[in-house]
């Protein structure tokens, strides 16, 4: 679920605590913008499909704003468009000499639509396990990068630390200005 956040986080645009972020357009921060998704992925990930990767994350946003606005049905409805368009089906693979393990696409499929099939099954044992709540969008105005709460009481509600400490400063200021105003 890390990964999905992440690669919401990376791919859509927004803002990003105070600073707007957003998909670039020119070849040279499209690379870059790879590389940071292909670190997320563990693989090298070719410039040309950061398109397909973009539009996973445009995708994997929508649960974690439907989760984060505590629509479950809608968040759920959501998911099974995304385990059916990613194809997800568990299946056992071993790469030449090693372990088998549980990937949840075909060997066939693209690094995009194995990522999907993997992140759109994560989304799925998430709100079938009843913690939604541990999915959503930073609530320190005006950032709207995503986040998983892996916290053990969950609740968590900002996308960072920095967030966090936003969100602190800025209650702690508007308490102190009703005070002053008394």
């Amino acid at each position: 679920m890390l990964v999905a956040s992440s690669i919401v986080n990376h791919l859509t645009p927004g803002i990003d605590g105070t600073r707007t972020y957003d998909v670039p357009d020119d070849h040279r921060a499209r690379r870059t913008r790879a590389r940071q998704v292909s670190a997320l992925a563990g693989t090298t990930l070719p410039g040309e499909a950061l398109d397909a990767f973009v539009h996973l994350a445009s995708k994997l946003r929508v649960v974690f704003e439907l989760c984060g606005d505590g629509d479950v049905s809608a968040a759920a409805l959501q998911t099974n468009l995304l385990l059916a368009e990613y194809r997800s089906a568990p299946i056992l693979i071993s790469h030449g000499e090693g372990p088998w393990h549980v990937h949840f696409h075909s060997a066939h499929a693209g690094l995009a639509e194995g990522w999907g099939a993997g992140c759109a099954t994560g989304l799925a044992l998430v709100i079938g396990a009843g913690e939604h709540e541990r999915l959503g969008v930073c609530t320190a105005e005006p950032c709207d990068r995503v986040f998983v709460d892996v916290s053990r009481n969950g609740t968590r509600r900002h996308c960072s630390p920095r967030c966090t400490n936003r969100a602190g400063v800025a209650a702690h200021r508007a308490r102190a200005k009703v005070d002053r105003s008394d």
